[in-house]
């Protein structure tokens, strides 16, 4: 059992430094303490000890330099055995028993807007990481503290004199994670300041933290759990707040996340509805209610028990309107106090607010875990560039029908391949989704858009490998087809589309999905 007699305290993060550090003053303990943070709690009359009066050396090159000492680090990494403390009495050192340190803000600066390379390496800390280290590597002896929510965990096993080496090698081990992650945060800024098309670097480093334990994975005899990425920046499903509901399982995550990123695709008024990981129903209108409305239409057989996603703040008529079925999740910048009270007279529903859908997107990584590895590849951001796209038929859409296209091809880069999205009015007729052939995908996302095809436009996430696809839409009275081509059958599918007199455009960009 360690006793606390001495604490050796440096943050940068202030919160409850106070409380907690009188807390352990009451408690009998001395306090070792340097610059801003000594400033503080003698500010609010708790007796502190410079550590330039431990050390017997002044704080140098502005503050650089001055827990580097062996009177600092000797009093952290000596055992309590006879031999050490013999070395400690011989050199006048006093042992620290606990050390409450938090880091630089690195983080909280590279992520300002403007942040300069000087500012970032202000904040890289070299003393705080080396004493937190130090004490947690001899967790036997000495407690380590990096969380200011530590402090009334450690404030209370203090008094008590009931400080276990179980809670010792906790702490320890919160320390280097902490350690870990603060290290892997420099690399990745230092990283990135020098972008470096298709270059990766030789060993992946990222960071998460846990978010929450989740009951189970994809099935329940699967364990599972969140982990957020400090990092990321703007309205995502981590940053999300969960207003009401059930607590969130693995596949809620999932299907909010595609649901979530697939109608930020949209600048106008959209809803989204997702089952399974794919789009069912999506649509844009000019209020929200009748995206919705639109959205729900478009495959009400799936939607029961879907995922609901909106670019706009929900309103209590869209409220009422979610309302008339099962919902497993709704997903939103925000929603009025009217729409809240209707939607939380479903006791289970999960209500998620994300905040404004703003800020860039660019950049991100996806990461798939497969046995013995992991891949990496850039976030598919890719959007239709107009110039480069080309008009393949003798017909060329209309603006409904180019609308329509650039609509439904927004919808299809969300769905699993093969993919084909049968698009009108701005809202999916039909999805055909996750199919080992592409002709297949077209007829189920046809046959679900019903005579409703007729005059409707078609997405295709790949080119068309043969003219069958083409050949189906011809049947149904599609008006209008876009697909990224490059088949070496693409003059077979072009000739279809002009034997019906159906515009075809080629974007040149394929959005596989697997």
């Amino acid at each position: 059992m360690v006793t606390v007699k001495r604490a050796l305290i440096s943050v940068s993060d202030k919160s409850g430094l106070v409380e907690f550090a009188g807390g352990l003053v009451e408690a009998g303990v001395e306090i070792v303490s340097t610059g801003g943070t000594a400033r503080t709690m003698r500010e609010a009359g708790i007796p502190v000890i410079n550590v330039s009066d431990v050390t017997g050396f002044p704080e140098i090159l502005d503050g650089r330099v001055k827990t580097l000492h062996p009177k600092v680090h000797g009093g952290i990494l000596a055992m309590r055995t006879a031999d050490h403390l013999a070395q400690l009495k011989e050199h006048d050192i006093t042992p620290i028993d606990m050390v409450v340190v938090n880091l630089y803000p690195f983080r909280e600066t590279v992520a300002k807007p403007g942040a300069t390379l000087e500012e970032a390496v202000e904040n890289i800390d070299i003393g705080g990481p080396a004493m937190v280290r130090a004490a947690a590597k001899n967790y036997r002896h000495v407690l380590v503290v990096v969380s200011p929510q530590r402090y009334p965990q450690v404030l209370s096993a203090v008094r008590e004199g009931n400080i276990s080496e179980e809670f010792r090698l906790e702490l320890a081990q919160e320390a280097f994670a902490h350690t870990a992650a603060y290290d892997v945060a420099i690399a990745e800024y230092l990283a990135g300041l020098e972008e470096r098309e298709h270059v990766f670097p030789n060993v992946w480093q990222r960071r998460f933290t846990l978010a929450q334990a989740l009951r189970y994975g994809e099935n329940p005899h699967q364990r599972a759990a969140f982990y957020r990425d400090p990092a990321a920046s703007g309205a995502s499903v981590g940053s999300a707040v969960q207003l009401h509901g059930k607590e969130l399982s693995y596949n809620n995550i999932l299907d909010l996340n595609s649901a979530l990123e697939t109608v930020r695709e949209f600048s106008e008024t959209s809803v989204v509805i997702v089952k399974h990981n794919n789009p069912c129903g999506a649509a844009s209108a000019g209020k929200l209610v009748d995206a919705y409305r639109a959205a729900y239409e478009g495959d009400p057989v799936s939607a029961f028990g879907g995922i609901v996603a909106c670019n706009a703040t929900v309103d209590k008529a869209t409220a009422e309107e979610m309302n008339k079925i099962f919902l497993e999740a709704v997903i939103a910048p925000d929603y009025t106090e009217e729409a809240l009270a209707v939607l939380k007279r479903k006791e289970n529903l999960r209500i998620l607010r994300t905040g404004p859908l703003t800020g860039s997107r660019r950049g991100g990584f996806d990461l798939r875990a497969v046995n013995g590895g992991l891949l990496v590849q850039s976030t598919d951001r890719g959007v239709v560039d107009k110039e480069k796209m080309r008009v393949v038929t003798r017909r060329e859409p209309n603006t409904e029908e180019m609308e329509n296209l650039l609509f439904a091809m927004a919808v299809v880069k969300h769905v699993k391949s093969n993919a084909i999205v049968v698009a009108k009015h701005k809202k999916v007729l039909g999805v055909g989704a996750g199919q080992m052939n592409r002709v297949t995908a077209a007829r189920i996302a046809l046959e679900q858009a019903g005579p409703s095809a007729r005059g409707a436009v078609l997405a295709s996430d790949a080119f068309f490998p043969f003219p069958d696809t083409m050949e189906e839409a011809a049947k149904a009275g599609i008006s209008a087809v876009i697909q990224p081509g490059g088949s070496l059958r693409d003059k077979e599918s072009i000739t279809v589309a002009d034997d019906n007199d159906i515009a075809m455009v080629f974007t040149g960009m394929r959005h596989f999905r697997h």
